[in-house]
């Protein structure tokens, strides 16, 4: 543990948000780094409670008591190979994470857990700084190759694992940029690309071989991939975006929220390739989903200067502060405010949209809505029933479509002829493979819609089946990996008695 006492003598302190009025000015990173000696100060939090439950609710299982253990000894180095030990891409997570380990940290009993998520960011922030985080070639070749189909968490995780088990990995990207939705999904202002980028000229000069443009199944046959690898990793992601069907959706000015995101991405990087630009700009925007997304959203429509944000759920609006039904530690269903809707708009709750109406030249004007109630029924199955005499109308020039996604668009894995769950993911066994000998999967295109932390979760536990397959013998790659940083270790120091 870290200070015994820390916890009660110091107070949960985390990143300071730039100001609203400049960051809506601007794409630019939201949050301010820590000084040292805070960040310090709030690993020195971490109690020594037993049984740490913040390893259960990380789904990477990182080792959090040990590198706050180590940042409060003002032992970076070292904290920065415990960090690495289960996480090839801290600063992903400690950028985008909801942090469910704080969720269920045991100071989250008292409402203020350790800001785990914060101290993460700051190790490895501080490990780029100061040079310690370098490619890592494998010492030995096993002959062996992997393709991967994919360049989000879930593939480059796996690439850097079956790669420094020495297998020859080659990564199929079908955009013009590595990193999935690290690189076009994720607006600037929480992650910027530079992160991203690096960690890509790891991946390379570790000997991890990107080929871009490259969609299986139009410019590269499947059936020859096969042929040229030993075994294939899916990761590609779960891409095809819920829809609304009703009256009106086809009018111009209703856009899917991943193509609304993707191209102000595109925009900030200079790569915007011709495309019909999809602008938030003077218009009144509605954004209906309620999840990570539609904040996204809701941030890019304020830095785009939108005339007016309406963000509408059809779900009930969450409690604040605590939630029975979602007791700790589980992942607490309460309401969440993000910095962008501390920038301003507006929210709604029970909300279901019912037409769409456009003007004459075919654009959307209006959007028609009712107001619903949930109840549940005899079966426990939740139930939505409208309020008569509800109706609204909200008026509107732009909507983002922000509700979620189905699953892997169905091309590639159609043409290798692999089979589909009934929630339309990929089916596989425990071992991540397929039906299909040697073809595995993992990320969202296997679990469905989920979390970086869980992508990057998913593709380490392939890239260990798959290093089982190819070599016959169990693997080693889910055993810690001291390879990672250059470092020399040190004593632990042991307090005076």
């Amino acid at each position: 543990m870290a200070d015994p006492r820390g916890f009660l003598n110091i107070e949960q302190q985390k990143a300071t948000p730039r100001p609203v009025h400049q960051r809506i000015k601007d794409f630019n990173e939201l949050y301010q780094p820590m000084p040292v000696e805070s960040v310090r100060a709030q690993a020195s939090r971490c109690m020594d409670c037993g049984v740490p439950f913040c390893h259960s609710g990380c789904p990477l299982g990182n080792l959090i008591p040990d590198w706050n253990e180590l940042v409060h000894r003002n032992r970076w180095q070292e904290a920065l190979v415990a960090l690495h030990d289960t996480n090839n891409f801290p600063e992903f997570t400690g950028k985008t994470c909801p942090a469910p380990c704080e969720a269920s940290c045991v100071l989250a009993l008292s409402g203020a857990a350790v800001t785990i998520k914060d101290i993460e960011a700051a190790i490895v922030d501080r490990g780029w700084e100061m040079g310690w985080i370098v490619a890592r070639p494998p010492a030995r070749e096993t002959g062996k190759s992997v393709a991967i189909v994919g360049s989000g968490p879930a593939g480059l995780a796996a690439a850097q694992q079956l790669r420094r088990a020495g297998h020859t990995v080659t990564v199929y990207e079908r955009d013009d940029r590595a990193g999935g939705l690290l690189a076009y999904g994720i607006p600037d202002f929480k992650m910027a690309k530079v992160y991203v980028e690096r960690r890509i000229d790891q991946l390379e000069a570790e000997g991890v071989r990107f080929i871009l443009n490259a969609e299986i199944g139009r410019t590269i046959d499947p059936h020859e991939l096969r042929g040229r690898h030993d075994a294939i990793l899916l990761t590609i992601g779960a891409t095809v975006s819920r829809d609304l069907e009703i009256p009106g959706k086809d009018l111009r000015g209703i856009e899917l929220a991943m193509p609304f995101l993707t191209q102000q991405n595109r925009r900030n990087l200079g790569t915007m390739n011709g495309e019909t630009p999809i602008l938030a700009t003077g218009k009144n925007v509605i954004v209906i989903g309620g999840g990570d997304t539609a904040a996204d959203c809701l941030g890019t429509c304020h830095r785009q200067q939108a005339r007016s944000v309406m963000q509408l759920d059809y779900n009930p609006r969450p409690p604040e502060g605590e939630n029975p039904d979602t007791p700790w530690p589980l992942w607490p269903k309460v309401l969440r405010i993000t910095p962008a809707h501390e920038e301003g708009g507006k929210r709604d709750w029970q909300i279901k949209t019912k037409t769409f109406v456009g003007d004459d030249r075919g654009h959307v004007k209006e959007l028609h809505a009712v107001r619903v109630y949930q109840y549940f029924d005899e079966a426990g199955e939740r139930q939505f029933e409208e309020v008569h005499g509800s109706e609204l109308i909200f008026p509107c020039e732009l909507v983002l479509l922000a509700i979620g996604f189905s699953g892997p668009e169905n091309g590639l894995p159609q043409a290798l002829g692999l089979a589909l769950t009934e929630q339309g993911v990929i089916r596989c066994n425990h071992q991540y493979m397929t039906n299909q000998e040697g073809v595995f999967a993992a990320g969202d295109c296997r679990r469905g819609q989920s979390l970086v932390v869980w992508a990057i979760a998913e593709g380490r536990e392939a890239a260990r089946h798959i290093d089982h397959y190819l070599t016959g013998q169990p693997s080693t790659l889910r055993a810690r990996d001291r390879s990672l940083v250059q470092i020399e270790p040190l004593p632990l120091a042991v307090p005076s008695l």
